[in-house]
């Protein structure tokens, strides 16, 4: 997977500049950021919710070996 340098991305940054404008570009990058965590956050909340269900399977499992047991 190609990596991007600070040489691409100021290519990308000044490109951007120049199609939006000085006035626009840093509007459009508060709207990106916002977009990015947004999804950052997003993730978090559904990593979280995977990882949740796993401890809880992970004691139901454990409760029913203490029952078996018994």
């Amino acid at each position: 997977m190609p990596t991007i340098g600070w040489f691409e991305i100021l290519i990308i940054v000044a490109i951007a500049i120049i199609v939006l404008g000085p006035k626009d570009f840093p509007i459009m990058l508060k709207k990106v950021g916002s977009w990015i965590g947004s999804a950052k956050k997003y993730v978090n909340n559904i990593q979280n919710e995977v990882s949740n269900i796993d401890i809880e399977e992970n004691q139901v499992e454990k409760k029913k070996e203490k029952k078996d047991e018994s």
